[in-house]
């Protein structure tokens, strides 16, 4: 049985387009950094490829920064496969190619899927794009195809804010019509 998007959700899907409108992807270079980790204690399973880290956590790769009281990462076969942050929130922070402003988020469960360039806030999710923003209970962003899906909780709805871009004047006055 396959469902039939709603008008609503179709005109949120829109509108999120709206507020992201050039490409989300992280700067090209940042796959090629190391990844530093910091954090007060780290435990280490090997076999299941795991590793837990503890206490004012910090993830960091190029411009990505991602932040937690808690940080699971997730590496079978010392591959990177997945990063769960929880905090009281955790938070993101990527710079994208050709802008001039970093991509923010922030939420109480946050998890970054490597290998599908996906990030998934849960329980009081914000995502920034320069002064824009929105938030609900849960955001999905795709950061490869720049479409996003934000849920309402029990008790909020989700919130979209969009600033007035910059008007444009033109250089020279406008020539009137010829008849």
């Amino acid at each position: 049985m396959r469902l039939k998007p709603s008008p609503r959700s179709i005109n949120l899907l829109l509108l999120i387009s709206l507020l992201l409108p050039l490409p989300a992807l992280a700067l090209t270079t940042d796959q090629d950094q190391p990844i530093n980790i910091e954090a007060d204690t780290a435990d280490l399973d090997d076999n299941a490829g795991t590793t837990i880290y503890r206490g004012n956590v910090i993830v960091t790769q190029g411009s990505l920064r991602l932040t937690g009281d808690t940080v699971t990462v997730f590496s079978p076969g010392r591959t990177l496969k997945k990063v769960i942050a929880e905090g009281n929130p955790a938070h993101f922070r990527q710079r994208q190619d050709n802008k001039n402003e970093d991509m923010r988020a922030q939420s109480r469960i946050m998890t970054y899927l490597v290998d599908e360039e996906k990030l998934v806030l849960q329980e009081d999710a914000h995502l920034w794009q320069g002064q824009d923003e929105i938030s609900g209970n849960r955001i999905d962003y795709d950061l490869k195809t720049e479409i996003g899906k934000a849920i309402r909780g029990e008790k909020e709805r989700v919130k979209v804010i969009i600033q007035p871009r910059a008007k444009t004047q033109p250089s020279t006055p406008a020539e009137p019509a010829q008849p």
